[in-house]
């Protein structure tokens, strides 16, 4: 089925162009969106209840040492360069959903093949070589929403894309609880395979959805007139991302020592604990619709100083109060933080690369890995030569440059990085 039944259903949606259709409609009458939505939660249940449970599966199954297991997560370092090769494939012929599919097979196959691995070896190389290519599947479903939102504009074709990063989040949310409740009541190798099957499943919601040839025939054209960008055209994208690399780099520093600062310094009882973990992402969910809406009043870019300014306050809460309270404040700002870059972060970085969506999407989706390998390396080293709480100052730090770096780009690339529909409004004056 091509998307031209996709077409009709969103142009039915928005008939009356007097009349603001909502993004959650718009959504639900598009087989594309509605089946990306779906997609994309389907596939981050599936790897946030493998993420936790992988370094268990590496020491009980395979007889890895503690560091050796810790090692296991450098494998996504390789995500960067199999998204970005993907991406150029994508843009030069527009087989969005078609190379969407080959990278879900891809994901089942490696995670397939990790739950039967018999040398310890074998996860490694399976993550780094096949699972790189598996997690660019999100990438191309968010160039296919971009394409088809450029064929049918409307005023609220960016809150769809923040209802799709919002069942995103919401896969990550739920993950990591199904994962540990699916390994302690059958096993590591069991829920790994499950991990599999919600990795080719997010392929079910779109049916035999294509891209337009149209699209296609547009990508094929700007690929041989241009040859693809250049490093020059490519540089407002690498340095946003680079930029967010900062921002998200407090993440794995976060998780890795904020459980252990709460129960061993600060003695909270379990469910304290876990109440200031869990508060983050539904804060996040619960803010990524009122992000669009101040978006659309003072612009993109500013929005994201301010919630990267946000990830600096939660750092510092972390690091200087000492008191539940404080920390739930953190928590709190952090959830600021995701509201505002979970929804406007990959619409920014494919307006920075407009003739190239795909790979956009690719290189900022992928750049995590990088994050966290930076968060791991400053978390392990700061541990070592300050120790907690102080620790938390370090992501405080790269906060602060990172709110730095996206003031001079709203000042100098703010016009080319938001998008039609998210333009400041005027203040009478």
């Amino acid at each position: 089925m091509a998307l031209s039944e996709q077409a009709a259903a969103t142009d039915a949606a928005v008939a009356e162009p007097a009349v603001r259709t909502s993004a959650l409609r718009l959504t639900l009458a598009s087989p594309l969106y509605r089946g990306a939505t779906i997609s994309v939660f389907l596939s981050a249940l599936g790897l946030s209840a493998a993420a936790p449970q992988i370094a268990s599966f590496l020491v009980n199954d395979l007889g890895a040492s503690l560091g050796a297991a810790g090692l296991f997560y450098l494998t996504s370092l390789t995500s960067p360069l199999a998204g970005y090769l993907i991406g150029r494939r994508s843009d030069r012929t527009g087989r969005r959903l078609g190379l969407f599919r080959l990278c879900a097979v891809l994901g089942f196959v490696g995670w397939v093949g990790i739950a039967y691995s018999t040398h310890l070896w074998m996860p490694y190389v399976i993550s780094a070589v096949i699972g790189a290519f598996g997690g660019a599947a999100t990438s191309q479903l968010f160039a296919a929403i971009h394409d088809e939102q450029v064929a049918h504009p409307n005023p609220s074709n960016d809150g769809v894309v923040a209802v799709v990063r919002m069942a995103l989040t919401g896969g990550w949310v739920v993950g990591p609880v199904a994962g540990s409740f699916l390994a302690a009541h059958t096993s590591l190798h069991a829920m790994l395979l499950a991990t599999a099957t919600c990795t080719l499943a997010q392929i079910v919601p779109l049916g035999m959805l294509r891209t337009p040839p149209a699209t296609t025939s547009a990508h094929r054209a700007s690929e041989a007139a241009t040859g693809g960008p250049s490093v020059r055209d490519m540089l407002p994208l690498l340095m946003f991302t680079a930029l967010y690399v900062l921002v998200y780099a407090g993440e794995p520093i976060k998780y890795a020592y904020l459980p252990i600062y709460m129960n061993a310094q600060l003695d909270f009882p379990a469910g304290l604990s876990g109440a200031i973990i869990g508060i983050q992402p539904l804060v996040e969910i619960i803010l990524m619709p009122l992000a669009m809406l101040v978006a659309r009043r003072i612009g993109m870019m500013q929005l994201m100083v301010i919630g990267a300014g946000f990830g600096v306050a939660a750092n510092i809460c972390f690091a200087l109060t000492g008191t539940a309270a404080g920390l739930f404040a953190g928590q709190i700002l952090m959830g600021g933080v995701w509201g505002v870059f979970a929804a406007l972060g990959i619409i920014v970085a494919q307006r920075l690369l407009p003739t190239a969506v795909a790979t956009a999407s690719a290189i900022f989706l992928s750049s995590t890995s990088v994050a966290s390998a930076l968060g791991g390396a400053a978390g392990g080293l700061g541990a070592a030569a300050i120790g907690l709480p102080l620790l938390f100052l370090i992501p405080a730090a790269l906060g602060l440059l990172a709110v730095i770096g996206l003031a001079v780009m709203s000042r100098s690339a703010g016009a080319r990085s938001r998008p039609a529909g998210i333009t400041p409004t005027p203040t009478p004056g």
